[in-house]
């Protein structure tokens, strides 16, 4: 990783606004942040909400989500099971 794609945690490396898209909206990145980040067009990201009010875009994986899906069926079906081993 050279020194131009290091970027600290909470280092503001621009400012966007959202935008009006046809009937949707959506953020606009400058063409060297989506450089630094090795982003393309067409990239999917899942956002988390975080506890200090802000978001979190991760790259979105499709095998994640997969496995999530199985997970929460899972949850659902054993939820008494699974709220008694919680005690």
């Amino acid at each position: 990783m050279n020194e131009q794609t290091k970027i600290s945690p909470d280092q503001v490396v621009a400012t966007v606004a959202i935008k009006k898209i046809g009937n949707s909206s959506g953020v606009i990145l400058p063409k060297d942040v989506m450089a630094r980040l090795g982003l393309h067009h067409g990239d999917e990201f899942s956002v988390t909400l975080t506890s200090e009010g802000g978001m979190r875009l991760t790259p979105r994986d499709p095998h994640f989500d997969k496995a999530m899906e199985v997970a929460r069926r899972g949850m659902k079906r054993y939820r008494n099971a699974l709220a008694e081993l919680a005690k």
